[in-house]
């Protein structure tokens, strides 16, 4: 009934499939969770990672080369064998020992596409404050929000999907790099007029990274976006940064911005390392980042 597909790089998803294994057997339902890694480096995690092997319907493998976010994501859709595929990050929980038996539910109300939502753990750490804080608050957003607005609001974290639709649609092979493949599939689902429903049924996000790291790996998503939008991919209404961008751009702005940027970059980035790290300054940020850049051929 439901192939359970999981993309992983460099991490343990042992307790993860497990977790969903014992779910799918309480819930007494045809299915498979099929593991693709996509040449981890990390040799006593693939190790880890072998042993899901032994569980019954369940897959692990291991690709001899990276071949990306899109493209691993479109092989897993290919080696399913049944009509539902539930796709999930690596860093990701079910949040609940019902998980599955919830969509379920949902899918067989009938609509094509299920989202469940996302959440964020507690966190006490100085060194993940801004990640943490923009994921509580930007992405954990409740049923009621997100059906204000549900092709904006969805993100590939974890998903179901029909395969039948998913064929149609795919993930986008040609766009490399890193960040916005979510706006990018729900563009796609929009301008397909597939309808998208949304549930209370969100998975934890485990994986949070490092100011830093988050910082720089904003930095490389708004470069994707940029190219996204140049080629077409995304339209500027399903952003709200690249709204914001698209309107400065018209109005003859973008010069302003940037000078604001190379004036208060520096202050900006250390209230963003700091433990109390400001959303509107990270936009702030984010804004000036992207108006300095140059989109780049594909």
């Amino acid at each position: 009934m439901i192939s359970i597909l999981i993309p992983t790089y460099n991490y343990n998803i042992f307790s993860l499939v497990e977790n969903l294994h014992n779910q799918c057997e309480s819930a007494a339902i045809a299915c498979e969770i099929l593991v693709l890694d996509d040449a981890s480096t990390d040799k006593k995690i693939i190790e880890e990672n072998s042993k899901i092997n032994s569980f019954q319907n369940c897959s692990f493998q291991v690709l001899e080369e990276n071949i990306g976010r899109s493209k691993i994501r479109n092989l897993l859709a290919e080696k399913a064998s049944f009509d539902w595929l539930l796709f999930l990050d690596a860093d990701t929980f079910p949040s609940t020992s019902k998980f599955i038996e919830k969509y379920l539910a949902a899918i067989s109300e009938g609509s094509p596409v299920v989202f469940g939502g996302i959440k964020y753990p507690e966190n006490k750490s100085e060194n993940f404050s801004l990640r943490h804080k923009y994921g509580a608050e930007r992405e954990s957003l409740p049923l009621v929000e997100r059906l204000k607005n549900p092709y904006r609001s969805f993100i590939t974290m974890g998903f179901a999907i029909k395969k039948e639709v998913f064929q149609k649609i795919k993930f986008n092979e040609k766009l490399a790099g890193y960040g916005y493949e979510d706006s990018v599939f729900a563009y796609d689902l929009q301008k397909n007029n597939i309808p998208l429903q949304h549930i209370d049924n969100p998975v934890v996000h485990l994986n949070l990274e490092t100011n830093a790291d988050f910082i720089k790996k904003s930095e490389l998503a708004l470069q994707n976006l940029l190219n996204f939008y140049k080629t077409g991919a995304i339209d500027s209404e399903n952003v709200k940064i690249l709204k914001t961008y698209s309107k400065l751009k018209n109005w003859n702005l973008l010069f302003a911005v940037r000078g604001f940027f190379n004036v208060f970059k520096k202050s900006m980035l250390k209230n963003l390392n700091s433990p109390k790290p400001s959303l509107f300054l990270f936009d702030l940020y984010r804004l000036g980042y992207l108006s300095s850049l140059k989109p780049i051929d594909a």
